[in-house]
């Protein structure tokens, strides 16, 4: 039986042994996750990009988020974490980061259209043409894109049902009386 003395020994050396330039775990040798600190091959917004553009959205919310890691949260992050963030269904934080996005950069227009985009995901037709008009106006008109988006939303705020029946009409407003009940102002 060896002494507990002895067994540390042993145990120490052939520890320092393992960490010489001869032993199996020297530097450069292992697979090592990286960091945040490191530097990435590619930009993420790039490779976000690219899987947007394949349909793979959760994946490109990733990619996106890594890049905003790297970057900070700039008009690019931004706008590129709402449309995934959109694309997902996330309504609620896309409008939020697509926001801040065209608040922080006025003269982006992907920024502006995209948000358009979400605001016409929401039925708000009459925003969505203000700010469709807002991204074409900022591009100088040079995206058939965002032309083709502010038609779009200018018909669907336009499309109103129209009943010449209806024109003689009289609209009342009500007031809440007593308890429930209502009555004509």
């Amino acid at each position: 039986m060896i002494s507990n003395g002895l067994g540390l020994s042993v145990a120490f050396t052939l520890a320092l042994a393992a960490c010489s330039p001869g032993g199996q775990l020297a530097s450069g040798d292992g697979v090592y996750a990286p960091g945040l600190a490191g530097k990435a091959d590619t930009d993420g917004l790039i490779v976000g990009h690219r899987l947007m553009a394949a349909g793979e959205y959760e994946l490109a919310l990733d990619a996106y988020t890594r890049a905003a890691a790297q970057q900070g949260l700039n008009v690019d992050t931004l706008s590129a974490l709402g449309s995934a963030n959109l694309r997902l269904g996330r309504l609620g934080q896309a409008e939020g980061l697509l926001r801040r996005a065209a608040k922080e950069a006025p003269d982006f227009p992907p920024a502006w259209n995209n948000l358009g985009v979400l605001l016409m995901e929401k039925g708000d037709f009459a925003e969505a043409a203000e700010v469709f008009r807002r991204a074409y106006a900022t591009d100088n008109g040079n995206s058939d894109q965002i032309r083709e988006n502010l038609r779009l939303a200018l018909s669907k705020r336009d499309a109103v049902i129209y009943d010449p029946a209806q024109e003689n009409q009289n609209v009342e407003l009500v007031r809440r009386a007593d308890g429930d009940t209502i009555e004509p102002l």
